[in-house]
């Protein structure tokens, strides 16, 4: 292979499945309470599939003129109907009717599917003429308050005009787009302010990016993004499956700030490929990236190099822990992925599309990269890609329905799921907001958290099979905890189970998990049963401290047939409105994530802010504080409580996890049972709190040693205000886990250096959960 060459096939990947990387662009799916939006054209073919059945769509076809036309998606002869602005995030669709000239009126959509659509359901639409085509899945006050919101609905577009680009809508006004041809690399100027987002165009193209500052290079100094002093100034280790936050240069200056990023695997930094690359595996003459940016920045007068560094977007690469070499195989990236990054200072930027056929890392197929500039000064949202398995479309991450107050109170944020999330709170930060929760009372976004409903009249007989503890014996208005297991025992997902009706139950969880671990059991056992996500429809806030409760009695109204504030007991569940019969309603469960006496709100996305400003007006009598995420971790380690990806995963059972008290033994059947019963006798690994001596804090996946030997490993850890110490949770041999062992964790390598501990019993803070159940 010389010169230009490039080997394309026509077929990629004949003989070889990728389990859970789809060929092509990904289904749409539209979420309970979500509105999207498709530009279509006249001859497109717009399939709707009502995957779960139950789910009700209405689709809005707006023409040029800003009227509802259903004829242009096919649907002459249907009616629109009312469908009220409150039932679904409208707030983009308004602001683009505004942007538009036109008023926000009376919404009108017209219905495709219903609450009697049955599973499986399949609509194919031909479109007629262009249009604007909004689709909306709505989710009522109702729907949160009795269940059955929700469902799944993908959308599937076939352009009549296949060689367009299938590139995502740009988020902002675009001042320049090109697209750079495989194999070739483009340079261009971008000002400060500017927005540039790279675009691979088919997937599985890896780009090569590298940017100069241009006041240097104007003046003949090459100053361009540093690998050593942004992986020092960030505090990053090299490579990193993402991206750093932004990037600097020589001189410590800062260049760019990633805006968005839909892939979440990259790498940070190593070389572009080398012609000296090519020529060592046999390729003498192939066409590489580090020439191609040579070429490419000649007219700015950089000095050509053999091997340029450089951010290889879409290039996926890790270190293997065992032999610690680089390695890399095929991209993460779909069709339509992209980086945006902002412009700190006005730079000269270089894009590539890599030409590499000769291994996987184009998926031995090289494509074009697109790359747009947006004009500065628009307010463009930050976000990172979230996707709820390998299947699904990236969700960029959004704001939950609180906001707007919690962003009033702090500007420390961290990504939850699909949800930006505070931290901690800049008046309080998070020992002060740890105290008012042990002392007080504090208040919590937490709408990350899953919630999906479970009803019809196999509802329970689902629930029981899948779920470890008993069903039948859960009564209206009472929920408990639980686990969702897999054959071996594993913990697939835990979470609380409610009853609102006998054929209606919801489970709020941690993970997407769930409800694919539901579907595929439903499915298995040919079961009538609806397993619907609520999403960010119901957005939820945590209520805890021991004053939570004399808040809610100033707070709340219930009506007689349903539990009250002073007769719901732990793990109960009860609909209550603001002040009186007519104040906003809510679903309030005596639950919690502290051990402290707490309770969790759970609304509709319209009273969001009308909840909270009524919480935080009614705790000022009681001393109450908005928490984050930073007290919390904090809390629930003092708690012993446990989490996903720290205490239990894919490799250790529900015992071995400290999860036993979920696991109800008795019962006839569930997924796991067997492998459960059989560990249960002999647990190999028990989950124990740790005392440490001194103050220095070891981190998750830290060893646990005997001596030379290793036998356990540390799931969390925490400084505790409370008792003034280091602990953490550590999974140990079972020959090691009586209370008062004797036992040090390993740093540096876990041989360099030792920090003594002592095991005790968990929970560290109040072992008999008195708190929570007073």
């Amino acid at each position: 292979m010389t010169g230009q060459h490039l080997f394309r096939p026509s077929v990629t990947g004949r003989g070889v499945t990728y389990p859970g990387y789809p060929e092509g662009q990904p289904l749409r799916r539209i979420r309970a309470g979500d509105a999207i939006r498709l530009d279509l054209e006249a001859g497109d073919l717009l399939t709707l599939r009502n995957i779960d059945g139950g789910a009700g769509l209405f689709l809005l076809p707006f023409s040029a003129s800003g009227a509802v036309t259903p004829d242009a998606v096919g649907l002459a002869g249907r009616s629109p109907q009312s469908l009220p602005w409150e039932s679904f995030d409208a707030r983009e669709m308004i602001a683009r009717i505004e942007g538009q000239g036109g008023s926000k009126g009376l919404c009108q959509g017209v219905p495709v599917f219903d609450r009697t659509t049955p599973a499986g359901s399949e609509l194919t639409l031909s479109v007629k003429a262009d249009c604007d085509l909004w689709m909306v899945l709505p989710c009522s006050v109702e729907d949160i308050l009795e269940g059955g919101a929700g469902g799944r609905i993908t959308v599937d577009v076939k352009k009549a005009r296949t060689g367009e680009l299938l590139l995502p809508e740009p988020f902002a006004e675009v001042r320049e787009a090109f697209t750079v041809d495989r194999a070739s690399a483009r340079a261009y100027r971008v000002a400060k302010g500017e927005i540039i987002q790279v675009i691979d165009v088919e997937g599985k193209q890896c780009s090569d990016f590298m940017a100069f500052n241009a006041a240097a290079l104007d003046k003949g100094i090459e100053r361009h993004i540093d690998s050593t002093v942004t992986r020092t100034l960030q505090g990053g280790a090299y490579p990193a499956p993402g991206l750093f936050d932004k990037f600097h240069d020589q001189d410590m200056n800062l260049l760019l700030r990633v805006v968005r990023d839909t892939v979440g695997r990259h790498d940070t930094f190593a070389l572009a490929c080398t012609a000296r690359g090519y020529e060592e595996r046999g390729f003498p003459g192939h066409v590489n990236c580090s020439d191609n940016i040579s070429d490419a920045m000649e007219p700015y007068g950089v000095g050509r190099r053999r091997a340029w560094p450089a951010i290889n977007f879409f290039f996926n690469s890790w270190i293997l822990p065992s032999d610690n070499r680089l390695r890399s195989d095929e991209a993460w990236s779909r069709a339509g992925d992209y980086v945006a990054m902002e412009a700190l200072t006005d730079l000269v930027c270089v894009s590539t599309a890599c030409p590499d056929d000769v291994d996987p890392i184009n998926g031995w197929n090289p494509t074009d990269i697109h790359v747009r500039i947006y004009k500065a000064d628009q307010p463009v949202r930050r976000a990172v890609a979230y996707r709820a398995d390998p299947q699904s479309e990236a969700i960029l991450t959004e704001h939950s329905a609180f906001h707007s107050r919690t962003s009033s109170l702090t500007q420390s944020f961290h990504v939850a799921r699909d949800l930006w999330l505070p931290a901690s709170y800049e008046g309080t930060r998070a020992l002060e907001e740890y105290w008012a929760c042990r002392q007080a009372v504090t208040l919590q976004d937490l709408s990350s958290l899953r919630k999906f409903d479970v009803l019809g009249p196999d509802a329970e007989t689902l629930l029981q099979e899948a779920l470890t503890r008993d069903v039948a014996k859960l009564a209206v208005h009472r929920g408990f905890y639980a686990l969702l297991c897999d054959v071996t025992g594993a913990v697939i997902d835990d979470g609380t189970l409610f009853r609102l009706a006998p054929e209606v139950f919801r489970w709020c969880c941690g993970s997407d998990e769930s409800a694919r671990q539901l579907r595929d059991l439903a499915d298995a056992m040919g079961l009538k049963v609806w397993i619907k996500s609520l999403y960010s429809a119901m957005p939820n806030l945590a209520l805890q401290g021991p004053r939570s409760r004399d808040l809610l009695r100033d707070l709340i109204f219930t009506q007689p047939h349903v539990p009250s504030i002073d007769t719901m007991k732990w793990f109960g569940c009860t609909i209550a409105r603001l002040h009186d019969r007519v104040g906003a309603p809510f679903m309030l469960t005596r639950s919690g994530f502290t051990g402290e006496l707490g309770y969790e709100i759970f609304c509709h996305r319209q009273h969001a802010l009308e909840i909270w400003d009524a919480v935080m007006e009614a705790g000022q009598a009681y001393g109450i504080t908005p928490m984050g995420g930073e007290a919390l971790e904090t809390i629930r380690i003092e708690a012993g409580l446990m989490t996903a990806g720290a205490e239990f995963g894919p490799d250790v059972d529900a015992f071995e996890a400290g999860l036993g008290f979920a696991i109800d033994l008795k019962k006839r059947s569930f997924v796991g049972r067997d492998a459960l019963a059989r560990n249960a006798e002999a647990p190999r690994r028990k989950l124990v709190g740790l005392l440490l001596e001194g103050n220095e804090l070891p981190t998750h996946g830290d060893g646990v040693f005997d001596g030379r030997r290793q036998i356990g490993v540390v799931t969390s850890a925490t400084r505790s205000p409370s008792l003034e110490r280091s602990i953490a949770m550590a999974r140990v041999a079972t020959e090691y886990a009586e209370t008062g062992s004797r036992l040090e964790i390993g740093r540096l390598d876990g041989r360099m250096k030792r920090l003594q501990a002592e095991t005790t019993s968990l929970p560290f803070i109040d072992p008999k959960r008195t708190r929570a159940r007073a």
